[in-house]
């Protein structure tokens, strides 16, 4: 059977829909035909709301369980915005997976720090869903997640599970809060200097805003991490996905095809002029 045309988009539907915060919901997609496409964490797919338009959103959910692709986001523009007003039952277009994902085989016997800002924290859970399957092959495994206040926080039941197990090591911090909140309060960056990370062993997956992703690989780099250690996943105006419109260029790299996960030692110089 030949494979799908990657210009094409699919017919699924939206299986299971969960508000997750204001503006923000997680979308569990069934196909219509045949099965679920493998995927990696990391990747992302490209979802089509008819009559409106297309747009790309990371894979959300477990990459080895399961039979939908999850996909969590926020109502930031028109399409975004139709695809958080989906209701069970309705049809939605999906072209992918597509892109790098996740370095996970390279992280094996190392110690990992994954950062997430706000949703962020989105397409770096299949990763962590991952890691925690095979556990035994990583050493420590360090998860920080910001926010903007504690009512922002994504998967919060979640989280709240992850806490709780003796291999993995949580911590969260809100930029504001109000006087019920007992963790931390600040920008997620300003926790790396108290991890205690080896920074010969780490290697650090980030996820987040951009401008949080700048001062992130700085605070890594200033804990010794070396920057060939620190991957992001990038965010661009994705249009054809597959490297050939130019819309997602990046400097020398297109994010739908070179990324969406990409070195620092490969993008920091053109990561901090903030025009590109």
């Amino acid at each position: 059977m030949s494979a799908p045309d990657p210009f094409l988009p699919q017919p699924w539907r939206v299986e299971r829909r969960r508000r997750e915060l204001i503006g923000a919901v997680t979308l569990e997609l069934a196909p219509l035909a045949g099965a679920r496409p493998d995927f990696a964490p990391g990747q992302f797919n490209m979802l089509y709301v008819f009559g409106v338009g297309e747009v790309a959103i990371s894979l959300s959910g477990d990459a080895e369980r399961g039979t939908t692709f999850v996909h969590t986001l926020r109502n930031v523009g028109a399409v975004s915005g139709a695809l958080t007003a989906l209701q069970v039952g309705a049809s939605v277009g999906v072209r992918g997976p597509f892109g790098r994902g996740w370095p996970l085989a390279e992280a094996e016997g190392a110690d990992l720090l994954l950062v997430a800002g706000g949703l962020g924290l989105a397409p770096l859970r299949p990763a962590l869903y991952a890691i925690l399957a095979r556990r035994e092959r990583y050493g420590r495994v360090v998860v920080m997640v910001g926010s903007r206040s504690p009512e922002d926080i994504l998967y919060r039941r979640e989280l709240e599970h992850w806490r709780r197990r003796s291999d993995l090591e949580m911590l969260l911090t809100v930029d504001h809060a109000d006087a019920d909140w007992r963790g931390h309060v600040g920008v997620v960056p300003a926790l790396i200097p108290h991890a205690g990370l080896d920074p010969a062993e780490t290697l650090a997956l980030v996820c987040g805003p951009e401008v949080m992703m700048r001062f992130t690989a700085n605070a890594l780099l200033a804990a010794g991490i070396r920057p060939e250690r620190i991957h992001l996943s990038m965010e661009r105006n994705m249009k054809c996905a597959v490297g050939q419109c130019g819309h997602c260029q990046f400097g020398p790299f297109f994010v739908c095809k070179d990324g969406p996960v990409l070195r620092y030692d490969r993008i920091g110089t053109i990561l901090a002029v903030p025009e590109i």
